[in-house]
């Protein structure tokens, strides 16, 4: 199976949007912690939730993740027949019920 470009950046957005989620809880600090509370906002709001470290963090470390991914496709140890079996399935339909 040969990716197309546009099935290339689908993967990567959708990896790239799991690995910001990952990245988000990392470095804040909320006022509570601190002791710098504003009146009228809650405890837990964050004071720096740095975004742009974050999502340059998440640029580099999805890049590495999908080029990973791609040099392993490449050398053919991710391909639906291969992942079947680790998952369990039968690639050919052999199995009787």
């Amino acid at each position: 199976m040969a990716y197309t470009i546009s099935s290339v950046l689908a993967i990567y957005f959708v990896l790239w949007w799991i690995v910001l989620f990952l990245t988000l809880p990392f470095g804040v600090r909320s006022q509570a912690e601190s002791d710098e509370t504003v009146a009228g906002s809650d405890p837990g709001a964050p004071i720096k939730t740095m975004m742009a470290r974050k999502l340059l963090w998440t640029t580099v470390i999805s890049a590495v993740i999908f080029a990973v991914a791609m040099v392993f496709y490449r050398l053919g140890y991710l391909n639906v027949g291969r992942l079947s079996e680790l998952m369990g399935f039968s690639p050919l339909n052999t199995r009787k019920y």
